[in-house]
């Protein structure tokens, strides 16, 4: 090809806006995504400073097969640091994945297929959970059970007004860990589950009571068949989220010694073992990478087959009779004591002086708007609202967040412009496939890359940085963006710009002008979720922040470790209200709702 030849090409190729984007995000992804990872896994064969150069005795920097050889092979250190965390991990996952699901199938069929009572209200209720943080629920599964003999010796709402004392298994552990985290995405295998009943033909389950089928047989036999592809999918993706879960085990597992993965992982890199830490973090990603390769297989094999030709007109709910009033009522109890119980729990504990007394006199504001010559114990601070290191937190917090929010909504809506104008290009299918690439990685996983880069020779300027913040928050919540940008500009007719284009509208007042306004909502919601997702992150940023009080979330830690959970409990109600009001505002502007569409 000559030389005028290809300069004429790379003219051509670049005059269109959509080229000159995909190309720009394929440069920016590859250095944000893949080289971190790349940095991460140089770590793993690399003496580190501190600890390991003083086991070790070699240089800083010199390779070693070490931190391979101590973890893998079974032995005394590898159980506790490595096999035991990971055998935990696939528990707490399973159990999750199996637990959420039946919990969210059930309110599923009831809400879709029956005439329980109360539908409107349960529906509305019972994604509330999923609204919040995960680590809110374990904050208030412990406020609730936790009795004088474990946990510090604090005592919780049951014990203290009850009188019961709950047994150790039962407060902190395994157990409590799959409970929490099946009740905070069982709201997410509602929503899976009740999309397809609702929208499934009926004409098969009214065949067969025709033919005298029982109720059971019925469900047995066509419903679960009919749905169990979104039970699966809804399975792995439960199963994936609680086996990379860092928050709830962090509060229910620390103090009794019960670790995962993640929480393996970060106290192996606080001890100084980074080594080792990486190797775990690689391992998550590469067993997250899996399971959720595995979702996308059994998504693609349920499109390979069809198990329904026609829709009924009308669907028969089945009528529960006297059953009715009383599950209406259990599922009633059930949501208000998940979705609103917790934020009473942080209410009072968060004015309570000492914990496990909820007497009157034993109430204060103090840890809301006391002041620290008000404090009735030395070494207290001022309540959260008067306490200037407080607000300069949420400051950060907010800031982090609209910056993250302005980064990855714009950022999708251009990618998804581009790849779609260039659809089935293979430079269109690199950057889709880049920018959903840190969607594999676990929150805590994807931090630990970042800090392998900050902590390097050549970076170690960002360590500490709230630029390394606003880095990997906008990386880990682009995916999702993207996927919003790509298919609200499917919905868009080429013909429209094009029409723009043939008299003369420069390209950056078409995006303005045309393609916002037309899918407003959709491209607003790519905005506003990375918003939300940021004021709520904990695992993500707890490596990245040089000390406790830099970030809101990540002080929660630093009041139960030095046993203010008064201040933990009052931080935690603020979160979850800037949340549900962040929530709101998202519903408001976008039209979306969770519960939409289900039988609610």
């Amino acid at each position: 090809m000559r030389k005028g030849q290809l300069s004429h090409r790379c003219k051509a190729f670049f005059s269109k806006p959509s080229n000159v984007l995909l190309v720009v995000f394929l440069v920016i992804l590859f250095c944000l995504s893949v080289l971190p990872l790349l940095a991460m896994l140089s770590n793993m064969f690399t003496v580190h400073l501190g600890t390991e150069k003083k086991l070790l005795k070699q240089a800083v920097g010199s390779l070693t097969l070490n931190h391979f050889q101590r973890l893998f092979p079974v032995s005394d250190w590898s159980i506790v640091n490595f096999w035991k965390p990971l055998k935990n991990s696939f528990i707490v996952a399973g159990g999750s994945g199996i637990l959420g699901i039946l919990i969210g199938g059930t309110v599923a069929w009831f809400i879709a297929r029956s005439n329980l009572k109360y539908k409107k209200f349960i529906s509305s209720v019972f994604v509330f959970p999923y609204m919040m943080p995960a680590w809110t629920l374990a904050l208030f599964w412990v406020n609730v059970f936790q009795n004088s003999k474990v946990g510090g010796g604090n005592v919780g709402m049951l014990e203290s007004i009850f009188g019961i004392c709950m047994p150790e298994w039962f407060v902190f552990g395994l157990f409590p860990m799959i409970i929490v985290i099946a009740l905070h995405y069982s709201p997410f295998a509602y929503l899976l589950i009740g999309g397809i009943l609702k929208n499934m033909d009926a004409t098969l389950e009214e065949s067969a009571t025709i033919l005298k089928a029982s109720r059971m047989k019925i469900i047995r036999r066509i419903t679960l068949p009919i749905v169990m592809p979104a039970v699966l999918s809804t399975f792995l993706l439960i199963f994936s989220s609680g086996f990379s879960s860092y928050t709830v085990p962090v509060f229910l597992g620390s103090s009794v010694k019960c670790f995962t993965l993640s929480t393996k992982m970060r106290a192996l890199i606080n001890a100084g073992y980074q080594g080792q830490g990486y190797i775990i973090a690689f391992v998550s990603i590469v067993l997250g990478c899996f399971i959720l390769g595995l979702n996308q297989w059994f998504t693609g094999k349920r499109k390979s087959y069809t198990t329904v030709t026609g829709k009924s007109g009308q669907v028969s709910l089945v009528n529960l009779k006297k059953a009715n009033t009383p599950i209406s009522l259990f599922l009633c109890v059930y949501v208000l004591f998940f979705a609103i119980m917790p934020l009473v729990s942080f209410g009072l504990e968060s004015v309570i002086r000492q914990p496990g007394n909820y007497s009157f006199s034993n109430m204060t504001l103090h840890f809301w708007i006391g002041t620290e010559s008000s404090a009735y114990e030395t070494g207290m601070i001022a309540g959260i609202l008067l306490n200037p290191t407080m607000w300069k937190a949420l400051g950060r917090q907010i800031l982090l967040a609209l910056i993250v929010g302005m980064i990855v909504g714009t950022s999708g809506m251009l990618i998804g412009y581009a790849c779609v104008r260039r659809r089935g290009t293979r430079l269109s299918h690199w950057v889709e496939s880049m920018a959903f690439f840190p969607y594999l990685m676990p929150a805590m996983a994807f931090g630990t890359i970042y800090l392998a880069v900050a902590t390097s020779e050549s970076f170690h300027f960002l360590y500490g940085t709230f630029g390394v913040l606003i880095l990997v928050a906008s990386i880990k919540f682009l995916p999702f963006a993207s996927r919003s940008g790509i298919n609200s500009m499917l919905q868009i007719s080429p013909e429209i710009e094009e029409a723009a284009t043939v008299v003369g509208v420069p390209w950056w007042k078409r995006m303005v002008k045309i393609m916002f306004p037309i899918q407003k909502s959709s491209i607003l919601s790519g905005y506003l979720l990375p918003v939300i997702s940021v004021m709520r992150e904990v695992a993500l940023f707890t490596l990245l922040v040089p000390y406790a009080r830099y970030l809101l979330t990540t002080m929660l830690f630093s009041f139960n470790e030095t046993g203010y959970s008064q201040y933990g409990s009052a931080v935690t109600l603020l979160i979850v209200l800037i949340v549900i009001l962040i929530n709101t505002l998202t519903n408001k502007l976008t039209g979306a709702s969770f519960d939409k569409g289900i039988g609610g």
